[in-house]
């Protein structure tokens, strides 16, 4: 057999047949010697071995001449293509027909761009333009028309101008293409067209100023509320932007213009409108503005437009504003114009002014609520009313601003420390009267919030050892006359005061607490004790608050003759309390005692719920029918003032449980009471106000004093610790050291006092060579 072989694509030469079989290549038929291989015993092996011979292919070459001769112009082809250009341009420019295809002169531009021809084809292009521009302008002079008319003469002017320019540029599209891309300093046609038409305009004043002129007074008239064409507006408007004249030509006028305008306006408003109605005038005016800016003033001048609205409606009317609305609208809490005259001032930065008027508005409103004696009684409630007030107004319409509210709390406590230490005393009565028994209609939630409100007010205060030596007094007569409304409200009273004063402000009341608690204990196991079940009189129910000397206000004593069953029941609870708690002095303070006493009327049966000395001086009429003045106080023991006063209390009354002869409202030596037995009352348990558990002149001032004296010893202790802790200090070092640790306000000449009250008692000395100079003497 015979393996085929590989053929190349051209004819392959003739092959001659080998003896075993196998077809070789002719060696005189092929274009390349072959070697001759010598005979293989294995036919297959042989023709496998075989290399295969890869004849060359020929290479073609394609060769591509260039001809050398230029692209020749018909002749004239340069005038005639500007002959048609110029024809088509002026019917363009003359808005009449032409016959030129489009398409053919702009083929011929694009074939004189090819030539280099451009630059000379520009300039034609550019002389025919101005020209016509020159001519368009020239028309507009001398128009006796009205300004409205005018106006629409020149803005046909300028869009016939861009309508013709488009249509110039789409013929001659190649210039710019190719001309005018390939040369920087060359503008386009466009720009060539606007440059012409702005330089025709200047030379053409009378019609510029017209124009502007006109457009002013348009703007005025639509400020005036009349109705303008505001397309025509935007529309020369949109030309002054393209000509590149808006800023100088038409923005300075225009804001010159508005500032006159908006100037006059401004003094003419303020004196015809209240300030609410004046500010909402400068709120539209604004709006109004702005819109403007959007439907056609270029949005660049509305910074400087409204900037000039601002100024001239609201800067220059800062102190006339607030002088003439600001007070008003405070008392008419009108928290919607305060928060646009917010917002409005706050466009002008003239918050501070706003602010230094809220400031003296608070001053002089709460001035007259604190330095008024006689609404003492309503001072608190109208400072928490007048703080609320501001508090909403804050929220609503000073946005919560942090400096609004600092000036808001520097305000109050400069007007609540006008008068030192009356509005601490009258706060801790106000809370007095929230926190005693009686207040119908109050909730628990209701009181927690008032005490809230309250704890705001006891912030201010400087003098806060007045607020609580008059709260303590308070709180003992709660405690003691069981008058308290809710224990939880005091101690929830006391927990905040804690909070606000740290445990050392709160200690002696807290301690106050515990002693009534252990009163009750102490009660209960007297009650079951021997001597109370052995020795104590029938018929008397008697319950004894022992109290810490240290916890509780001082109490002046007084001396009362007490009935023989009061004195035992007192003499049988000392020994069982003594056998109790040894080394202990019990002290009676029988002026804060009360009782419940049984009377029989004609008419009917009472409990009548009195004090102590009311009870002793009651008790006399069991043994006599009649009594003088100095008869009673002979019996009692009952110092003067306060015999007089309660006597006063059960003869001339609301309840007159006594007869007073003669009538009248003052006890007199030598007046004579006799018991009531005609009484009559409603109710089965009568309260008989004592006038004594009121609070007296000298009670307050006793009260004052104390807090003075505990002052001075504050005093004396902190230059103490000072000097201990320094040993050597300059006097104007200690005195500003002391301003520091010191809470409550001390002028500098008391301070002065304390110090030379301690050099006295040694405890400093001066310098022997600077006097100015204290040491510290160990």
């Amino acid at each position: 057999m015979s393996l085929p072989t590989k053929r190349s694509s051209h004819s392959s030469p003739p092959m001659k047949k080998s003896k075993n079989g196998l077809h070789t290549p002719s060696a005189d038929k092929v274009g390349f010697p072959m070697e001759e291989e010598e005979e293989d015993p294995t036919p297959s092996a042989a023709n496998l071995s075989r290399k295969k011979a890869t004849l060359p292919q020929p290479s073609k070459k394609l060769v591509i001449k260039l001809n050398k001769a230029k692209p020749s112009l018909p002749t004239n082809f340069e005038d005639n293509t500007w002959d048609n250009l110029q024809s088509a341009i002026r019917a363009i420019f003359l808005k009449k027909p032409f016959s030129f295809d489009l398409e053919r002169l702009y083929q011929a531009v694009d074939d004189l761009c090819l030539h280099k021809l451009e630059g000379k084809l520009y300039e034609r292009i550019r002389k025919e333009c101005d020209e016509h521009i020159s001519a368009a302008l020239q028309s507009l002079v001398g128009q006796d028309t009205d300004l409205s008319v005018f106006l629409s003469l020149v803005e046909k002017c300028w869009q016939d101008f861009c309508d013709q320019m488009l249509m110039i540029r789409s013929i001659a599209l190649s210039l710019d293409r190719k001309y005018v891309i390939q040369n920087p300093n060359i503008r386009s046609l466009w720009e060539m067209g606007l440059q012409l038409f702005r330089k025709h305009l200047s030379l053409s004043p009378d019609v510029e100023q017209r124009t502007v002129t006109a457009l002013l007074r348009m703007i005025e008239k639509e400020r005036l509320a009349e109705a303008v064409n505001r397309t025509l507006l935007s529309h020369l408007l949109k030309m002054f932007t393209a000509l590149g004249i808006y800023t100088e030509s038409f923005e300075k006028h225009f804001l010159e213009c508005t500032s006159e305008f908006y100037a006059a306006e401004g003094m003419k408003y303020m004196q015809q409108y209240d300030v609410p109605e004046y500010l909402k005038h400068v709120e539209g005016r604004l709006h109004e503005e702005n819109e403007r800016c959007i439907l056609y003033i270029d949005a660049s001048t509305r910074k400087p437009l409204i900037s000039t609205i601002e100024k001239q409606l609201l800067e220059r009317h800062i102190i006339a504003v607030l002088d003439k609305g600001f007070t008003p609208l405070m008392d008419g809490r009108r928290t919607e114009d305060l928060q646009r005259m917010y917002t409005l001032f706050s466009r002008v930065s003239a918050l501070d002014s706003l602010r230094q008027a809220l400031s003296s508005y608070i001053r002089k409103t709460g001035q007259k609520i604190v330095m008024d004696e006689e609404k003492d009684k309503d001072m608190v409630q109208s400072l928490l009313d007048f703080k609320a007030s501001l508090d909403i107004v804050w929220e609503e319409s000073f946005c919560k601003n942090e400096s609004f509210g600092n000036t808001i709390k520097d305000s109050f406590e400069h007007l609540i420390n006008l008068r030192q230490n009356r509005p601490a005393e009258l706060i801790a009565k106000f809370l007095d009267e929230k926190l005693r028994a009686g207040n119908k209609g109050t909730s628990e939630e209701e009181l927690e919030n008032t005490l809230e409100k309250v704890l705001v007010l006891f912030r201010f205060i400087q003098g806060k050892d007045v607020f609580e030596a008059f709260y303590k007094k308070d709180l003992a007569k709660r405690l003691l006359l069981g008058k308290s409304a809710s224990i939880d409200a005091e101690k929830s009273m006391i927990s905040k005061l804690k909070t606000e004063c740290g445990s050392q402000f709160t200690n002696k009341l807290e301690g106050m607490f515990k002693d009534i608690e252990l009163s009750k204990e102490i009660n209960e196991s007297f009650k079951q004790s021997s001597q109370a079940r052995t020795k104590l009189p029938s018929g008397i129910e008697m319950s004894v608050h022992v109290l810490t000397t240290g916890y509780w206000p001082t109490y002046p004593p007084m001396d009362v003759k007490l009935p023989h069953e009061l004195n035992v029941y007192q003499d049988i609870f000392k020994e069982f309390y003594l056998s109790k708690y040894s080394g202990r002095r019990l002290m009676w303070q029988n002026s804060l005692g009360h009782c419940v006493l049984k009377a029989d009327f004609t008419k009917a049966k009472k409990e009548l719920a009195v004090s102590l000395f009311q009870a002793v001086v009651l008790m006399l009429f069991n043994d006599a029918m009649k009594l003088s003045f100095e008869d009673i106080k002979d019996s009692t023991g009952i110092e003067d003032k306060e015999l007089r006063r309660t006597v006063q209390s059960l003869a001339c009354g609301k309840v007159r449980i006594l007869h007073k002869y003669p009538k009248g409202r003052d006890v007199q030596d030598g007046d004579e009471f006799d018991f009531n037995d005609t009484f009559t009352a409603p109710l089965y348990r009568i309260k008989v106000n004592a006038i004594q558990m009121k609070e007296t002149v000298e009670e307050n001032t006793s009260t004052t004093e104390r807090v003075f004296q505990d002052r001075q010893y504050q005093i004396d202790a902190a230059i103490v610790r000072i000097m201990k802790t320094r040993k050597v200090l300059s006097h104007t070092l200690l005195i500003t050291e002391l301003f520091q640790q010191l809470k409550f306000p001390i002028k500098p000449a008391d301070l002065k006092k304390r110090i030379e009250s301690l050099i006295d008692r040694e405890y400093l000395e001066r310098d022997k060579i600077n006097p100015q100079i204290y040491n510290y003497l160990a």
